[in-house]
């Protein structure tokens, strides 16, 4: 289930791809880092952005993370995942009509990212 979504307008995707394409290319590196890289190593390095918290909990977090296998190699949106937020947002009483995945999820974009 995923957790972060971005969005643009089309027309904003279509008028700046290589914008996205980089943004993409970002993120995917990021998601290489943790695949790549020790709970140990990922709790150093982003134990500035939780100054409330001491490395040896940031390091058991990620490390549960880790063990959970919650991070993705890549950045695609897959649309059994689509299904699902709708089911969630559904059952929530959220959703009224379903939209069609290839209406609204481009996965061009994470594809490359992830070569």
């Amino acid at each position: 289930m995923p957790y972060t979504a971005f969005s643009a307008k089309k027309s904003f995707i279509e008028e700046h791809p290589d914008t996205i394409q980089g943004f993409t290319d970002a993120l995917q590196k990021g998601m290489d880092y943790v695949q790549n890289h020790s709970p140990e190593e990922i709790a150093k390095s982003i134990e500035p952005q939780f100054p409330e918290s001491d490395l040896e909990t940031i390091t058991t977090i990620v490390t549960r993370y880790y063990g959970q296998d919650t991070w993705k190699a890549d950045l695609v949106f897959e649309k059994s995942s689509f299904e699902l937020l709708q089911d969630i947002l559904e059952s929530a009483g959220e959703l009224e009509k379903r939209a069609p995945y290839e209406d609204l999820v481009t996965t061009k974009f994470a594809e490359e990212a992830a070569k």
